[in-house]
């Protein structure tokens, strides 16, 4: 049973219609008739307060189109056009700014609307008073979230609490307030004691994706983790940016702090320091490990690894962990994923994500008429992820004195066996997350995939995985690069139609090991190595390599805050971080910049290259661009000339 609340959400929502307003403050129409249906019994109560859920699925980082792929990750081919890519290149506007503006405000007016309602009839049939204080509190953590959602990419935001009265003057709408504040609001008001008390301590079963005391502390860890951050802690490069009509309580026309505060750090500890020990305690969490892996790899064979001799008892256990460290996107609760927190499940046309991301020409199944069992190959990691995965030893290839430097590692790797003789240096000798999240030329992509055989990539081959105009239009691998991420190590595509037994797994928003590394960033930045260390080191043992010291990190040349940073861009790759890390960190200016996005040479090589022709360092050719205005998402035109309290994010 996968996330039933989404099913029952998605067709209830529909019969809200009526209800609910489009705009932004909740001006609501009057109260429709049907208003009291809502309230008529414990189901019809239960198909409201999940149908408040849908834009935590609108507003999700998973999707391959989506915002957060903007980042340094990884590109998809450029005649794609997608939002994440006129993200990258810096096209948004105040008239085309499109971001999670309307879907969070409209879901935060039916929030409202549920709570207003379930004051209103007070009595529905079979409902208890256990019954209504979750919801309530369902409602107010996601009143949390839509404004997290909010604040994350458009910095100081109006905070709406309520309805508005239709009555209500355009002078009267709120404008933004403080960052701040707003934080406070979210955590101390709807994140308080008292609503994440009324939550459950684990889902069930059959309400899986709902709100949990571990979802709402994670929610919390996060908001402070983000407010203790550079660019909201001193360093916001917009010094003179202020309100011009709204005055937010306490601070005046002022929108961010531009003092240093370390105090913001202590509270973020704190955060993520209780919201770990829940987790791991009334909240049932457990990191993915060798010793408790998900259900969906059970059957599925030890694969290849290149460069690693899986014949040997360290290979196999090598390869194994890979498989394992596979499994912790590509399975959830119901295939006994305890790391996963809290998470969503996609439907209908985002189901299609993984199919988005398998390769090009995955099997010919009808050769007389040249049809192919065929995926689109997006989300392309970039040499820049490639190079910040470490090697076997743990560090980083730069640091690593066996590890071949500059054009040496687009070298033969010297492997004989037939299909593989195309790795290069770069690709052996890695860590096991490497080969967990991305695939190459000469790679086995997945054991089972090949109609139960596994598909070994060939990118030299327009027939195959290659380039190759004529066969796949626009659907090649941009930067040399595929990605594994999501897709389940299980997953069989059939000679016979080309049919698959792919699943679609619930997408974690929070997971436990976001909670380690959290605590161990905040560690680093009060300066305590030990500390961060401590809260380090299980994600990097899980990941099957040494524990660091003190003396390692000293020796390095880098600082703690370094390898705090480079493990969470590891870790938590693709999963919707990276594009407000590189923001809150304020790397965006070198890390976004025109020419920063490398990749091997795919388009340039051209149809059926040579080796060499393949595999060398080039600056993948689309219009990446970095603005510092790029640090906030605008508001569309409209919203600010309806509303004369609203000012423009800085640069539009």
């Amino acid at each position: 049973m996968k996330y039933n609340i989404k099913h029952i959400a998605l067709g209830f929502s529909l019969s809200l219609g009526a209800l609910v307003s489009c705009d932004y403050l909740d001006v609501v129409p009057p109260e429709q008739a049907t208003a009291s249906d809502t309230m008529k019994d414990k189901n019809t109560v239960l198909g409201f307060i999940n149908s408040c859920y849908i834009a935590v699925e609108s507003t999700q980082p998973f999707y391959y189109t989506t915002y957060e792929w903007s980042a340094d990750e990884a590109v998809h081919s450029g005649e794609w056009s997608e939002n994440c890519q006129k993200a990258a290149w810096g096209l948004y506007s105040e008239t085309n700014a499109a971001g999670h503006w309307n879907a969070c405000y409209n879901y935060i007016g039916h929030c409202h609307m549920f709570l207003n309602l379930l004051e209103q009839y007070n009595n529905p049939t079979g409902v208890t008073e256990e019954d209504k204080a979750r919801w309530k509190a369902e409602a107010e953590f996601l009143k949390a979230y839509y404004h997290f959602r909010l604040l994350e990419m458009y910095g100081p935001i109006p905070i709406v609490d309520d309805r508005m009265p239709q009555s209500t003057l355009p002078g009267e709408f709120p404008g933004r307030s403080h960052f701040d504040y707003v934080v406070d609001y979210i955590c101390n008001e709807k994140l308080s004691d008292e609503n994440i008390n009324a939550l459950p301590d684990v889902g069930q079963q059959d309400d899986w994706g709902r709100a949990t005391k571990s979802a709402a502390l994670a929610l919390k860890a996060r908001v402070l983790l983000y407010a203790a951050s550079p660019l909201w802690n001193g360093q916001f490069p917009y010094p003179d940016w202020k309100n011009t009509n709204y005055e937010t309580p306490g601070y005046g026309y002022e929108l961010v702090s531009h003092q240093k505060d370390p105090s913001k750090w202590e509270r973020a500890l704190q955060a993520n320091l209780r919201a770990l020990e829940v987790a791991e305690s009334t909240g049932q969490r457990k990191l993915v490990d060798m010793d408790n892996l998900p259900t969906t790899i059970r059957d599925v064979p030890i694969p290849y690894i290149a460069g690693v001799d899986t014949s040997s008892v360290e290979g196999k256990e090598f390869a194994r962990r890979v498989l394992m460290l596979r499994s912790i996107t590509a399975s959830d609760e119901d295939d006994n994923n305890k790391e996963i927190i809290w998470g969503v499940f996609l439907q209908g046309s985002n189901a299609w994500m993984t199919f988005a991301q398998c390769p090009p020409r995955i099997i010919c199944y009808n050769e007389a008429d040249n049809s192919w069992a065929d995926g689109w190959g997006a989300i392309n990691p970039t040499l820049y992820s490639v190079e910040h995965f470490y090697t076997n030893k743990g560090v980083l290839p730069d640091d690593d004195p066996d590890f071949p430097k500059g054009d040496e590692r687009f070298q033969r790797a010297g492997i004989l066996l037939s299909g593989h003789e195309n790795v290069i240096r770069m690709n052996v000798n890695r860590e096991p997350r490497f080969y967990a999240k991305f695939s190459f030329d000469g790679d086995d992509y997945s054991p089972l995939m090949k109609d139960g055989q596994p598909l070994t990539i060939n990118m030299l081959s327009s027939k195959a995985q290659g380039y190759g105009w004529d066969q796949n239009g626009r659907n090649y691998i941009a930067s040399g690069y595929l990605t594994k991420l999501y897709i389940s190590p299980e997953i069989q595509y059939s000679g016979t139609d080309g049919s698959n037994n792919g699943e679609n797994f619930a997408k974690p928003l929070f997971r436990l090991a976001e909670l380690y590394l959290n605590i161990a960033e905040c560690y680093a930045e009060m300066g305590q190595t030990g500390n961060a260390l401590n809260y380090l080191n299980p994600i990097r043992q899980r990941a099957g390599l040494n524990a660091l010291t003190e003396s390692d990190i000293a020796a390095s040349g880098r600082s703690i805050v370094d390898w705090v940073r480079n493990e969470r861009f590891i870790e938590l790759w693709g999963e919707g971080h990276r594009y407000y890390d590189v923001r809150r960190w304020m790397l965006a200016p070198q890390q976004l910049k025109a020419g920063a996005r490398e990749g091997l040479n795919m388009l340039g090589a051209g149809a059926d290259p040579t080796f060499e022709e393949f595999n060398q360092r080039t600056v993948i050719d689309q219009p990446f661009v970095w603005d510092n205005r790029m640090y906030l998402w605008p508001i569309d035109w409209t919203e600010i000339s309806n509303d004369p309290q609203l000012v423009q994010a800085p640069g539009y």
